[in-house]
Formats: C-alpha cells, structure tokens, sequence
C-alpha cells in the first residue's frame, strides 16, 4: 500500500500555520474555506492523528502537527525548486523592489520568501529608501516596484492600508514630557513634517534633536530616551514603544501604504505586487506563528 502524503493538502495546512488562521490561508491560495479545512482533515485522516488542537480558543499545532510543518515546509520548498527549474526560460529576470526601511516588517520578508520558492530563476533586489526618493527612482526607470508611506497615493498608486501615525520613545522614558520636545528624524523622513505640524497646532514647543540619514541613528537616541519619533503603529521597532501620553500630545494622521509598479510592468514584476496585495488583504506577516486562529 503506497504512503503518500497529498502535497496540495501539505500546502494548505503550511499556508494555515504561516498565516495564522483557514480563512487568510484560503485567500491566499485562491480556495474556499471548506476546501482548505477539508484538505487538513484529508492530512488528519492519512496520518492517524489531530494536526489542530481545536480543544481551545483559537487553534495551537499539536505537537504531530508542529512535526509535520517542519516536513511540510521543506517539501513544498523542494516541489516548487524543482518545478522553478524545470519550467520554461520566461521564467528568469530581475526586479529592483523598493521599500522604506520603516515598512520592511512585517510582511516583506514573508513576500520574498515566498516569491523565491516560486521563482527561482527571478533575482529580486531589495532597495530601502525613504518614499519622495522611491518615487523618483520608479520615474527614472530604476526601479519596477515600490512600496510608499504617503497619506494618499498618487493617480498611478494602490493603497495597500491605511494605518495611523503614533509617537513611539524609549520604554518606560520621560523624553516625550520634555518642552520644548526633542525630535528625532531622518532628514527625509516624511512624518517629520506631519509631526512638527500637529505639534504647533497643539501649541507645544519643539526642536530637532537630530537629524540623520539613517534609521539606526534615530532609534539610538531615541531608545536612549533623549527624544520622541512617530511611526506608523505595528511597525514600532521592538527597541521602542508607543509612548501612552493620555492626550498629552496631538494626534497625529493617518498613512497610507501605497503600492506604485513601473510603467509596462511585466509578468514577473506584476506577479510580486499581486503577492504584496495579498499580504496586506490577508495579514500574511513574518512573525512566527505560536497559535492558530480559525477565522
């Protein structure tokens, strides 16, 4: 009696641990609830054992389901190599993708994990820039897809999400209370604006208290709690925290997550932004996956 596993079950039920839940896994891969959920009990079923703990609130793997996922996971890696390598030559090329450094998490890296497996033959490159220089290298032929943080896209734009805007500072600092409130951004970053407006509206005094090109220079002062900076909220860097001011200062926009692909944009590059929208649609991210739930 042959002991095979269903590879396309496999993938469903790798695609309900990654994304945490039947329903995103079935968006993602263009399935409907039930044949997802049918496909996990095919797995149940041909194993002999519970894959899901459905005994609790939400759904945990089980210990046989936190192997299996480990096989799964580099089965499906194995198919889809094999597959990337064997199809037609239309299948190679190189695409510039252009992200700002404060949007990479979480849902970046899950994308490009999965675009690799699927195209192989594809080399991705991964540009992070701030939104008016990704923008300008998108016109300039430099690029072929960018992500953007701007309150509302432009003609040609996509917005992906909409999310607002938060002070973040040093866990547990004081920073925030100071008057006239230390500032933090990159010099092109485009909440400093946004920023310094709300905060002369509320009338509170401010001033800059570095300025800097790079990310990693405005998280050390501000995590060394000298100063305050906004982001958007579910991106905070885990060296910082959403500072709890109860009103005490102005709130700040919302952003828009926008997607801009270039002019002519081909198969390939068209296929990389269809897997950024369902990440966004579906909230496929890169954390891991600790308990499952059956939305």
């Amino acid at each position: 009696m042959a002991r095979n596993l269903d590879l396309t079950a496999l993938r469903s039920f790798a695609m309900v641990a990654e994304t945490g839940g039947v329903t995103r896994a079935a968006a993602r891969l263009h399935l409907t609830q039930s044949a997802v959920s049918m496909q996990v009990k095919r797995l149940e079923d041909a194993i002999g054992a519970p894959l899901l703990d459905r005994a609790r609130r939400g759904v945990a793997l089980t210990s046989q389901g936190e192997l299996l996922l480990s096989y799964a996971r580099r089965m499906i890696a194995l198919n889809d190599e094999a597959w990337g390598r064997l199809t037609a030559d239309d299948l190679e090329g190189e695409i510039t993708f252009g992200v700002p450094s404060d949007i990479v998490y979480p849902h970046v890296p899950g994308v490009l994990r999965r675009f690799a497996r699927e195209f192989p033959r594809v080399k991705v490159t991964l540009v992070s820039s701030y939104t008016t220089r990704l923008k300008s290298m998108l016109l300039a032929g430099e690029a072929d897809l960018i992500l953007t943080t701007e309150s509302e896209p432009d003609a040609a734009g996509e917005m992906l999400e909409k999310s607002d805007l938060v002070w973040v500072g040093a866990p547990g600092g004081n920073a925030w209370t100071a008057r006239p409130i230390r500032l933090a951004f990159e010099n092109n970053c485009i909440f400093r604006g946004a920023a310094q407006t709300a905060l002369d509206k509320a009338g509170i005094t401010w001033e800059m208290g570095v300025t800097s090109e790079t990310t990693r220079t405005i998280e050390a002062f501000v995590s060394a709690d000298l100063g305050v900076h906004a982001s958007i909220e579910g991106t905070v860097s885990p060296r910082l925290e959403k500072i709890a001011h109860n009103g005490a200062l102005p709130p700040l926009p919302q952003v828009g997550i926008n997607m801009y692909l270039a002019e002519g944009a081909d198969e390939l590059t068209r296929a990389l932004a269809e897997q950024v929208r369902d990440a966004y649609a579906g909230g496929v991210n890169d954390a891991p996956v600790e308990a499952l739930a059956a939305q």
